[in-house]
């Protein structure tokens, strides 16, 4: 009783909800039920439309797998949803959509992404998602010891996710415009331009590794990159029918490439069309490049080698290491570093005390390209000519990145503009 008279109103209980199970007393889940007669498990939602979809599998297992792929299918359309879809949301709607990307560049793309900028911008919303947001993530990434063109690649997938924002009219312009120019202007004054090993450089190289013992099997492969001017990627591609001895030709027709995989995080490796199409291409080979593929071969049937490789149907692959599979960059590379260590060595130690030794530079694969691009430019070939043994689409590449005039060639191009001033005043003073 209260004051008054009156009595309290007595509360129930609440009664909690009992736990539905199926037949074999598994806990079913929101959404879950089993059709009676035996006839299955169904999973039921409402799409973003307010349609009632379903699905069905006759075992309880079976069915939670489905809806598992459906349950992404609802964070993609939760995504769409302007006010609360973040970049992360906005990925996996890319993801999804993204077509007409080579499978190693689509897996890097997602490598990128996940790697560096899902716990980072991810969780921003893309409403509130500034131009200044991107500059200063990219800084921090720069500033963590990224190198550029890592950072380049990071921006490239965040730059096509916003894109796609802004062809569904979700977001009115694309912040990662422009985002990434002052750092690659402030990089490009920083960085190191890539440069080929002078006259003298390539001479000892060579003549280094043809004499050495414990360097001798490498000589081959690096003497087509830096005398044929190959890619990393073509040169390990080349097959032994890409080799035309009698026409002294290489057919560059594809590049292999390694990717790591986001669902097994595996290196795997793949066959793609060349960089560009002008990348394919016939090259003439030498007589030094030419004796190297049968330097070769001659030394793979000694050593009983044979290819164990298999990339998507391709094999017979020239060059093998000594399982028979084809070779890493990273392998490459790390050959160049030793093979330089152990050649500057044997110079210091034959070198007299007052002759200042010619000893290498570190080098590495791409460099033996640049080397080839300066040699031809030494010796005068037509630049278009250069473009096309080179494999580029543009002259403007051949030009700017790959062609180094040496110290030898400007001061002859120095002497010949001396000569031609000379000429011209003391004909002039003759007139007079």
């Amino acid at each position: 009783m209260i004051p008054g008279g009156k009595k309290m109103a007595e509360t129930k209980p609440k009664k909690r909800k009992t736990k539905r199970k199926d037949s074999d007393g598994r806990v079913l889940k929101k959404g879950e039920r089993q059709i009676s007669g035996d006839r299955g498990y169904e999973y039921r939602w409402t799409d973003r439309f307010g349609k009632r979809q379903s699905v069905y599998a006759q075992t309880l297992d079976e069915l939670r797998e489905k809806e598992e792929e459906s349950t992404k299918q609802k964070e993609l359309q939760i995504s769409r949803d302007a006010k609360k879809m973040t970049m992360n949301n906005l990925y996996a709607l890319w993801k999804s959509v993204k077509r007409g990307l080579k499978a190693s560049t689509f897996h890097n793309y997602q490598y990128m992404y996940e790697k560096f900028a899902m716990n980072d911008i991810g969780n921003v919303k893309i409403l509130e998602l500034k131009r200044s947001d991107l500059k200063a993530f990219y800084n921090r990434l720069h500033e963590n010891g990224m190198k550029a063109a890592t950072i380049d690649s990071v921006h490239s997938v965040i730059h096509q996710m916003l894109e796609l924002a802004v062809d569904d009219d979700i977001i009115r312009y694309n912040p990662a415009d422009r985002a990434l120019k002052e750092l690659m202007s402030e990089y490009a004054r920083e960085s190191k331009k890539v440069v080929a090993l002078t006259s003298e450089e390539e001479v000892l190289f060579a003549t280094y590794l043809r004499n050495s013992p414990e360097h001798q099997h490498w000589y081959p492969i690096f003497i087509v990159m830096m005398m044929a001017g190959l890619r990393v990627g073509e040169v390990t591609a080349l097959q032994w029918d890409d080799i035309d001895f009698k026409n002294d030709l290489i057919r560059v027709n594809k590049t292999l490439v390694s990717y790591r995989n986001m669902d097994d995080h595996k290196c795997h490796l793949v066959m793609n069309k060349t960089k560009t199409r002008a990348g394919e291409r016939k090259v003439e080979m030498i007589s030094m490049v030419k004796e190297a593929f049968e330097m070769e071969k001659e030394y793979q049937e000694a050593q009983g080698i044979t290819c164990n490789a298999n990339v998507e149907g391709y094999d017979d692959f020239v060059f093998l290491n000594r399982f028979g599979l084809t070779y890493a960059q990273t392998t490459l590379n790390a050959a160049l570093k030793r093979i330089v260590k152990d050649c500057n060595e044997e110079v210091m130690e034959r070198t007299g005390e007052n002759k200042k030794p010619l000893l290498l530079p570190s080098i590495h694969c791409h460099m033996l390209r640049h080397t080839f691009g300066t040699r031809l430019n030494d010796a005068n070939i037509n630049i278009k000519a250069m473009q096309a043994m080179l494999g580029h689409s543009d002259i403007e590449t051949t030009m700017q990145i790959y062609v180094d005039a040496s110290k030898k060639i400007m001061k002859r191009a120095t002497n010949d503009y001396e000569k031609l001033m000379k000429q011209m005043f003391e004909s002039e003073e003759q007139e007079q």
